[in-house]
């Protein structure tokens, strides 16, 4: 054997043969049943390193994270505004709430349909309590949602989709809409349905935007009729007078506008498309 050639060393003796290694071999063995470890030893190595880095430098890091962030705030509320039509509210310290051709900014996305837009306007000296009438699927739902989030939006938002907007001071955004029952705690629709509305009576102020729909819905008739009107009596009269669109499949709520100066009522109006018989008795 030649002197260039490592030296052969028996290993392993098995049944039918014999396993040798040279020195060569062993320390590639070596080399690669240790690469994992000396790898993960080098990698806590390199973020040490970085984190010690970054140390020296956060303030500069957090101002310049921040610049960033507010220019692609803007950028992507610049962009939207642009895509979609938006455009910034007057806001003020009063309590008039005014849109014009307002629309629910995700409905109109999602709809195949073109989105049908809807002023709102309140106030708290004459249009303070909405009565919002109409037949099933007109749109009374999304009317009550777009007014909440368009009220929400002007928090943060520097345009939203409207052609324009006067929205004055909104402390809360109160909302009873939907039907939901919660069984583990012996609630039932009903009984949500009063806590919820219980809890806005009492906590709501002049200030606040209150979004009821179908109050009274979950019980006989008569008495979901006169809860709805000692609700809609109570928003009226205080002590606290908050700006409310009351929906409502109650027609004899629109009585109230009679007898309660602040009371009005909308209704939602829908235009069906000519065929040759009749598919709804509305």
């Amino acid at each position: 054997m030649r002197e260039s050639l490592s030296t052969i060393l028996r290993k392993q003796t098995l049944a039918n043969a014999e396993r040798f290694y040279t020195a060569e071999l062993k320390e590639k063995e070596s080399l690669i049943l240790g690469a994992e470890e000396r790898a993960l030893e080098r990698e806590h190595e390199l973020f040490d390193a970085l984190v010690a880095w970054l140390n020296q430098r956060l303030p500069v890091l957090l101002r310049l994270s921040s610049a960033v962030a507010q220019v692609d705030v803007l950028q992507s509320m610049a962009q939207l505004a642009r895509e979609r039509s938006y455009s910034r509210p007057e806001v003020d310290s009063s309590t008039r709430i005014s849109l014009v051709r307002s629309r629910h900014p995700v409905v109109e996305q999602l709809s195949t349909e073109p989105f049908m837009p809807n002023d709102v306007a309140l106030d708290t000296e004459e249009l303070q309590l909405i009565v919002l009438t109409g037949p099933n699927m007109a749109g009374k739902s999304t009317y009550l949602r777009q007014s909440a989030s368009s009220c929400s939006w002007r928090r943060w938002a520097r345009s939203s989709p409207w052609n324009s907007a006067q929205i004055g001071l909104v402390d809360r955004i109160f909302t009873r809409v939907g039907a939901t029952d919660r069984l583990a705690r012996g609630q039932s629709t009903f009984l949500v349905e009063m806590i919820e509305t219980a809890n806005i009576l009492h906590h709501a102020t002049s200030k606040s935007l209150v979004l009821l729909d179908e109050i009274g819905r979950g019980t006989s008739t008569y008495d979901g009729l006169s809860i709805a009107w000692s609700v809609a009596e109570r928003l009226h009269e205080g002590p606290a007078t908050p700006r409310t669109v009351f929906a409502t499949h109650y027609h004899e709520l629109t009585a109230l506008e009679a007898d309660f100066p602040r009371i009005v009522n909308f209704n939602v109006l829908v235009r069906r498309r000519a065929s040759g018989s009749c598919s709804s008795s509305y």
